[in-house]
């Protein structure tokens, strides 16, 4: 689709146009506005404008050399990164990996292709972008939104209204994705009675790829060109059709273009279907049963969980599935599966029909390696997933943690980007990131100063700029619009407050004492202003309401300079605010908030936040970094928002507006800079993308293409032995008798030996331990017991012993039974038990 012919020397415009760099990188940005200046203000779509410019002005910029010498720069940049790509591809000395594909069902790279409703769209992009930092090989996969989430209007009473402005696919900087034998690429889907066609279409982000499943095509019934029509739109079966394209036709997809896939990421459960169809490509190519496909392709298979709360688990009816998973054909009969065998692996019980389908548990299942979003995270995710696990001790739950982290470029203001440049260099966030402490550390305190004074500017500048057009859109009189540039002082303590506007994540706890806000906004030596902005779901009234508070007593005639309330928070808004402001506030109620990265967003501006002790804040808060909120308690009491609103006000009062006012001679305030200084060097290394993609791929990515690669091996034949080893343990397992156990302590040592009755279960399938639980100050006991002698007697009698030191009472300590870990991990891949008693 090209949008305009270009003069000769101009042809890189397009490429540049359709590379989503420019989302993070902006060499490029004098070039479009050179090109339109008020399309580029209005839309930042390179691609856009090259639809709209006129040819005139083409012709006009081909003849001025420094625009060709800034192309040719910018085209010279890009080129060089993808050719180290393709040289790393190409190079016999560095293995090939395969292909890490990563499932989302949003993805939020800006206004130019508006695919995300929130804070999971937001890291899905960061994800790639880091993944094309870091040279690994990956194509995202997600779905092309006709009107995706909603834009926000509210009037001046604060009610939102909600507008859904359509997405026209060839305005978007993508192009159609071309099948492997030519023509655009479309990937059926079967739906009962018909099939669907989804449209694939292509966006890159570097060297890596998004492809987006688009089902608005003229092939389709109106009824199915819908599917992919609003993110987070309609009832139960809009979302499972939607969760389908996504999973299904998603892996499909892939499939179709010959891409070698190495580990499935699934970004939150919407996907898992995808493991089933990467189950039954592997069953088509080798004529395996289900089972051992299962073992074979889930080695592969990583599922990150973003939801602190069970009931944020999709649920799906069981006759939604069997309407879309008939028995007698489709994907179904290829897995060789009836629909109880469907919804036994998204349940809990498998005999009870009345529960839903969990795809969350499908997931689970389906992946043999499972990760939260934060420490703490994880913590609760343990407890939630404990049910899937039964009997096992809840620190053993196979779920690891590796924390967000947030694109740093993508966020960082052109202040604080010189700022890191002339510290770290332009590369810094493109290899290994320990070397930017000592260096971030270097930087004088005037500089620092004057990069937070000018992105401080920047900020008021647009938030006036902002306001005036909200103001103006209201219907309100010139006389009042003309006073929007008297708001907010690009020189006083600026303090910020953007999200979603949900009632767990407290957004006017600061509007519990209301009178002391009033005091603190307009304190006549050292006062503070405020900017507030978030959207509340259209079916979220409770949301909404608060919403409403923030309007009104934004509107108030003695907070009205200090105040502001900014309607349609979106990618392009988050930037501005975490660019700009002095200190983040975050009110979530711990424990509900996953992890959080919007805070994360200031920390390479120099801004410092101040937040419960939830999510990521947990890991990173130290006191000379920023402020904590309460402290450790879940926030789940009667009285914990009036507690964590005192507490809050305690420390804006007492700590953090002193402190920013605290000057010296010069007017510097040192204290503050100090830790600006640490939160900086120390916070923003550690909480960017680049080092949370590194942990993946070390942790997690490395490790699920080894399993895959082991497992398929020799026409699979580990994936044939696990499964043939699973199917013995379950059958026998159940069969085994514990005998008499005797614990004798000697010199200080305990002596633990045990009898077992195998039955028909061959003890080399299964491994005999002694378990004792954690304690406070030592961790959980996890001895081997070995084959001591034959019971004699017996056919299947055996004793088994283990002697250890005695660091606990001896009623601390159990012997047990659990599946022997041949490969790595492989105990959560088949989660038995059996437990002395």
């Amino acid at each position: 689709m090209i949008p305009n012919d270009l003069p000769a020397g101009m042809e890189a415009l397009y490429e540049i146009a359709l590379d989503l760099r420019w989302t993070w990188s902006h060499a490029g940005d004098e070039l479009w506005r050179a090109l339109d200046a008020e399309a580029w203000a209005a839309t930042e779509n390179p691609w856009l404008i090259l639809q709209g410019v006129s040819r005139l002005r083409l012709e006009q910029l081909a003849r001025d050399s420094e625009f060709r010498r800034k192309l040719r720069h910018i085209q010279d940049e890009r080129r060089a990164q993808l050719d180290c790509a393709i040289s790393d591809a190409t190079n016999p000395a560095i293995p090939v990996r395969p292909t890490i594909a990563y499932f989302s069902m949003e993805f939020g790279f800006g206004a130019a292709l508006p695919l995300y409703a929130g804070g999971l769209g937001v890291l899905a992009a960061d994800h790639l972008k880091a993944a094309n930092d870091l040279g690994l090989p990956i194509a995202g996969v997600g779905l092309l939104y006709q009107e995706g989430y909603f834009r926000q209007l509210v009037d001046a009473a604060g009610h939102q209204e909600e507008l859904y402005p359509f997405n026209d696919p060839t305005a978007l900087p993508i192009q159609p994705q071309m099948a492997v034998g030519g023509g655009w690429l479309r990937v059926p889907l079967d739906l009962p009675g018909r099939t669907v066609h989804l449209r694939v279409w292509r966006a890159a982000v570097g060297s890596a790829v998004l492809f987006l499943l688009d089902s608005n095509d003229p092939m389709n019934r109106p009824l199915d060109r819908g599917i992919t029509g609003k993110l987070y739109d309609g009832g139960d079966e809009r979302r499972l059709l939607q969760e389908l394209v996504l999973g299904i036709a998603g892996y499909r997809t892939l499939e179709a273009l010959g891409l070698n896939i190495g580990v499935c990421h699934l970004n939150e459960g919407h996907a898992a279907f995808a493991l089933l169809e990467r189950a039954r490509a592997f069953m088509r190519r080798t004529n395996q049963p289900f089972q051992v496909a299962l073992w074979a392709t889930r080695g592969g298979n990583v599922f990150t969980t973003h939801t602190p709360v069970e009931a944020g688990f999709d649920a799906f009816a069981p006759g939604l599935l069997a309407k879309y998973f008939p028995d007698e054909r489709g994907i179904l009969a290829e897995l060789g599966l009836s629909l109880p065998d469907l919804l036994a692996l998204g349940r809990l019980d498998a005999d009870d029909a009345a529960e839903p389908f969990h795809p969350t548990y499908l997931a689970v299942r389906g992946a043999a390696r499972t990760n939260a979003v934060s420490a703490l995270h994880g913590e609760v995710t343990r407890r939630l997933l404990r049910p899937l696990f039964p009997r096992w001790p809840e620190h053993e739950i196979p779920v690891t943690h590796i924390t967000n982290g947030v694109h740093t470029p993508s966020w960082d203001s052109r202040w604080a980007d010189r700022l890191w440049t002339r510290a770290c260099g332009k590369e810094r966030w493109r290899g290994r990131i320990e070397s930017l402490e000592p260096a971030v550390r270097t930087v004088s305190d005037e500089d620092i100063w004057i990069a937070r004074a000018s992105s401080r500017l920047d900020l008021v500048k647009y938030a006036r700029a902002r306001f005036e057009l909200q103001l103006a859109q209201r219907g309100v009189s010139p006389e009042v619009v003309s006073h929007s540039p008297a708001i907010l002082d690009p020189d006083i303590l600026t303090l910020g407050f953007a999200r979603r506007f949900a009632t767990y994540k407290r957004p006017n706890l600061l509007l519990g004492q209301p009178d002391r806000l009033r005091r603190l906004l307009t304190d006549p030596a050292r006062p503070a202003q405020l900017l507030v902005a978030g959207k509340a779901h259209p079916d979220d009234e409770a949301g909404q309401a608060l919403i409403g508070e923030w309007v009104r007593f934004a509107s108030g005639a003695a907070v009205r300079p200090r105040v502001v309330y900014l309607e349609d928070y979106d990618i392009t808004m988050a930037q501005e605010l975490v660019r700009g402001v002095d200190v983040w506030i975050n009110t979530p109620r711990r424990p509900f908030e996953a992890c959080g990265t919007s805070g994360m967003k200031v920390l390479v501006n120099g801004g410092l936040n101040v937040s419960v002790l939830d999510g990521w804040w947990a890991e990173a808060y130290a006191p000379d970094v920023g402020w904590a909120i309460s402290d450790t308690r879940d926030d789940t009491g009667p009285n914990s928002d009036a507690e964590d609103t005192e507490d809050l006000y305690r420390v804006l009062e007492q700590e953090i507006v002193p402190l920013f006012y605290e000057r010296d001679a010069t007017g510097i305030p040192r204290r503050w800079l100090s830790m600006v200084r640490a939160s900086l060097s120390r916070l923003a290394p550690r909480f960017s993308a680049s080092r949370m993609v590194a942990e993946y791929d070390e942790r997690l990515y490395k490790p699920a293409e080894a399993a895959l690669a082991h497992r398929l091996d020799a026409g699979a034949a580990r994936a044939v032995e696990l499964a043939a080893w699973e199917e013995r343990v379950r059958l026998h397992l159940p069969q085994v008798r514990w005998g008499r156990v005797e614990m004798r302590l000697e010199a200080g040592d305990l002596d633990v030996e045990v009898e077992i009755y195998w039955d028909d279960l061959d003890p080399v399938d299964v491994a005999v331990e002694l378990y004792a639980d954690p304690l406070a100050d030592r961790p959980a006991v996890r001895a081997p017991m070995r084959e001591r002698r034959l019971l004699p007697g017996t056919a299947h009698g055996r004793v088994f012993g283990v002697r250890l030191t005695a660091d606990r009472p001896l009623a601390a300590f159990t012997p047990r039974l659990v599946p022997r870990e041949t490969d790595p991990g492989i105990q959560g891949e088949l989660p038995l038990v059996l437990w002395h008693h």
